[in-house]
């Protein structure tokens, strides 16, 4: 569990604590009066409701020239194009609406799961209570590890220091305490605290101010509620859009000049040009990418993963760089104790039995180590009772206890090695107390520097007996004897090895950026079997240009003490760099970092700003899901760029077939509702790539967006087609003697055959024989392309100016299929060798 934060297994609050003296709050009535007057103490959701996903879906480039296309045509009386291209439209919007509502609900119902609580006084007692029920008046009680619920003034205050970077940028703690109303100014108010800080150091109490929007922190989600930089996928789309924009104007402005010099009528030949266009834009990709997105999602929700935004899986695909820190990593975040030792590296049951005094007494500090302490160390003899507690702070590094037992006073301390060791003035060892010289100084502190360098994080525990006094302070903590070091290990996580192997050999870098020192993290790093090389201090960034820092953090493979502002430049810095970026986090000062990487992960205990700002949350911390997912996204990924491909490059063969049709014929090579039925039903045809099979080493690198890739594949396969669409209007004029309808009818089922059966050499990169496509799309091919040779013969043929054909032509339309699909093979070789280009370089 991460210790800043605290989480309930639903929305159902424990039982009330016992009544308490110093418990003078608001009512239950009251606050559920002063909940409906202000509202819940939560954020506005980003990126959810039926009414977002829509309009999401209506800023799609591809999909806005669909819309215009269909109100074009509508508008020119082509009624039947017009019902065909919206209705393709609609079919794509209503599934993905559908599916991006099933994921916001399985979002909704992972936050009720799991629900960030405050402690709070109500009707007389302390209770720990949902953060987002709290309201202004509420008395709240907070200690060092716990996250400041909501903007409020300190009533008391014992050593209390609170980390709020995340909202001034200081990375340093400061010091609270209660000081007057008039004397407080802003976020350096020094009697006030503001959420989205942290508790570093001691206890307080204080009354809630604001809530929700309303606070400090209000500004700061106002941030992240707008639009981020675009994705990898965002920007691909993009690209293509324009791409298909530019041919489309291009190919009609030269078909209505062909019409001008040719004499043709005008009405006829602008509807045979917007036919021309619709036919080359693939306006099945919408519906097709969602339906691939969410087969992916589906699988992924198998896995105890949610993703919340769909294009989010197809990044995944793209990911060529996850940043993660170690812990809940590499390893599993579950801190054990590792060995209590004496001031010389002896194994010590004194030692244990004083870290389990201090830490069963300690109440300022939630800390995994404490929990540790108290799991896995001896317990004291019984009869101790304590007496006070001088707490925690960032500057003394330190917490002390006294106890009493029996007579004796005994004030026992624990903290940082180096923080412990300077107010010591003896050390134990071997049995014996001996004074700490500098000799001895230096043993202790290689013992524990030993430790370090092995991965072990180290406190040390010291004591002395004091006398009775009415309150303990840090001037106490003074000529105390080192019992010695506690230390403690954080597994790895099983089986990460082989995990970051195989993300490695499939194209995914992991780079560790932890807040840990940089012996820890090199130890765990080589344990892990992750080569850290240099390691950069965050130190070392500050005042660092942004291409400098682009350039160091792409040789760099870890960063230790590291801030949570660092990481975010890292993101951005690696993002310039032509990277897609995967980040993982947890915490509040994460927020910024997933908002701004291409694929934001999280997990289901992280705190509510971290989970909003992620697009995919994880039930269980895991590499190897991630892994899964990257590989769903590679999959969904790889069937989108067949229909691409596909799409592109025989809409734009058989388009400019028609553009040549159009200037050597007395009659237009095909109906305009003939271009419109052809490009609905091959189009149909590829609804099921979804479906298919995704050959293995099409998994095995980041899948990346070209433009100029799919451009250069469009103009040279394209061509292809075009040269069989001439040879059939050879064979049609020439040799059987066609009419202007059976002409139609004829290159209409060989546009039809050649460019729907091309999809099993264009689906796989190697031989078509040896890769097996879904039983689905071969279904749904074969069918359409049925429907295309058995349609002259039906009663729609008088509908679209279809007449029956002789048999002659289908020997030569088998002849064509088959020697036209053997070349585009050999073609092909070249363009799916040469796979996704060098990415990009700022």
């Amino acid at each position: 569990m991460d210790s800043t934060t605290r989480f309930a297994a639903g929305p159902t609050p424990p039982p009330a604590q016992p009544t308490e003296p110093n418990c003078a709050g608001l009512s239950e009535a009251e606050a559920v009066r002063r909940l409906g007057r202000y509202g819940p103490n939560a954020f506005r959701r980003t990126g959810s409701g039926l009414l977002v996903t829509v309009t999401g879906a209506l800023a799609n480039p591809l999909v806005a020239i669909l819309i215009a296309a269909a109100a074009t045509s509508g508008a020119l009386g082509d009624v039947l194009g017009a019902l065909i291209i919206a209705g393709i439209v609609l079919l794509s919007l209503v599934l993905n609406a559908a599916l991006g509502f099933r994921s916001q609900r399985a979002a909704e119902r992972l936050r009720a799961e799991i629900t960030p609580m405050a402690t709070v006084c109500r009707d007389g007692r302390w209770q720990e209570r949902p953060r987002r029920e709290l309201v202004p008046g509420d008395l709240i009680r907070m200690s060092a590890g716990d996250q400041v619920p909501a903007d409020a003034r300190l009533l008391e205050a014992r050593d209390f220091h609170v980390q709020q970077a995340a909202l001034t940028g200081e990375s340093l703690p400061v010091e609270k305490e209660p000081s007057p109303a008039d004397a407080d100014d802003g976020l350096d108010a020094k009697g006030r605290v503001f959420l989205g800080s942290a508790v570093v150091a001691g206890t307080a109490q204080a009354r809630v101010e604001a809530t929700g929007a309303a606070t400090a922190f209000g500004e700061v989600a106002e941030r992240l509620a707008e639009r981020p930089p675009l994705t990898e996928f965002e920007r691909g789309l993009k690209d293509f859009a324009g791409l298909i924009m530019r041919t489309v104007v291009m190919l009609v402005l030269a078909v209505l000049l062909i019409g001008v010099v040719l004499h043709r009528p005008p009405l006829q030949m602008l509807l045979f040009a917007l036919a021309l266009a619709v036919g080359l834009t693939p306006e099945f990709m919408p519906m097709i990418t969602t339906v691939t997105l969410a087969r992916g999602a589906v699988r992924m929700a198998h896995r105890r993963v949610i993703v919340r935004h769909l294009a989010a899986i197809e990044d995944f695909g793209s990911m060529s760089v996850l940043l993660s820190d170690k812990t809940g990593t590499i390893t599993r975040g579950d801190t054990a104790v590792d060995g209590a030792w004496d001031a010389c590296g002896a194994p010590s049951t004194k030692t244990a039995e004083l870290a389990t005094l201090n830490a069963m007494f300690e109440t300022g500090t939630r800390s995994p180590l404490d929990a540790a302490i108290l799991r896995d160390c001896p317990a004291p003899p019984a009869g101790w009772r304590k007496l006070d507690e001088i707490p925690l702070d960032f500057e003394r590094r330190r917490m002390s206890i006294v106890a009493e037992r029996g007579g004796e006073r005994w004030l026992v301390t624990k903290g940082a090695p180096e923080s412990v060791l300077v107010v010591c003035t003896q050390c134990e060892a071997a049995g014996s107390t001996l004074r700490l010289d500098e000799a001895r100084r230096a043993d202790c502190v290689r013992t524990y520097e030993a430790m370090g360098a092995r991965g072990l994080r180290v406190l040390a525990v010291a004591w002395r007996p004091v006398e009775a006094q009415p309150r303990y302070a840090t001037a106490d903590e003074d000529a105390l004897v080192l019992a010695g070091f506690v230390s403690f290990d954080d597994p790895l996580m099983p089986g990460v090895a082989q995990t970051l192997q195989a993300l490695a050999s499939d194209g995914i870098e992991l780079k560790v950026l932890s807040g840990d020192n940089e012996r820890v993290v090199r130890y765990t790093c080589e344990k892990a079997g992750l080569d850290p090389g240099r390691i950069v201090i965050g130190e070392e960034l500050r005042g660092m240009s942004e291409t400098a820092l682009g350039l160091l953090a792409e040789q760099t493979r870890v960063f230790a003490r590291v801030s949570p502002e660092q990481k975010h430049r890292i993101v951005l810095a690696l993002k310039a760099r032509g990277e897609v970026i995967g980040f993982l986090g947890d915490g509040v000062n994460d927020a910024p970092s997933l908002h701004a990487a291409d694929v934001g992960i999280s997990v289901a205990n992280a705190v509510d700003i971290a989970r909003d700002s992620a697009d995919i949350l994880l039930r269980e911390r895991n590499l190897d899901v991630l892994h899964a997912g990257v590989l769903e996204g590679r999959r969904a990924f790889a069937n989108v760029m067949k229909y691409l491909f596909m799409g592109t490059s025989s809409n734009f063969g058989n388009m400019f077939s028609m553009a040549v049709g159009a200037v050597a014929l007395p009659f237009l090579p095909m109906l305009p509702g003939q271009i419109l039925l052809n490009n609905f039903l091959y189009d149909l045809a590829q609804t099921t790539i979804p479906s298919d099979n995704v050959d293995e080493d099409q998994l095995r690198g980041p899948q990346r967006w070209s433009v100029p890739l799919i451009r250069r594949f469009m103009v040279c396969i394209g061509p292809v087609s075009s040269i069989y669409d001439l040879l059939t209007f050879y064979v049609l004029i020439r040799w059987l003697h066609a009419t202007a309808a059976s002409f139609h009818t004829g290159w209409f089922i060989e546009s039809l055959a050649t460019q729907t059966l091309v999809v099993f050499v264009i689906r796989t990169r190697g031989n078509p024989l040896r890769s097996r496509p879904s039983v689905p799309l071969l279904a749904s091919v074969t069918a359409v392309v049925a429907i295309g040779l058995v349609l002259p013969w039906t009663p729609l043929a008088g509908l679209f100016g279809f007449v029956p054909l002789p048999s002659a032509f289908f020997v030569f339309l088998a002849l064509a299929n088959a020697s036209y699909l053997l070349l585009v093979q050999l073609l092909k070789g070249r363009f799916m060798r040469a796979g996704q280009p060098a990415k990009p370089r700022a």
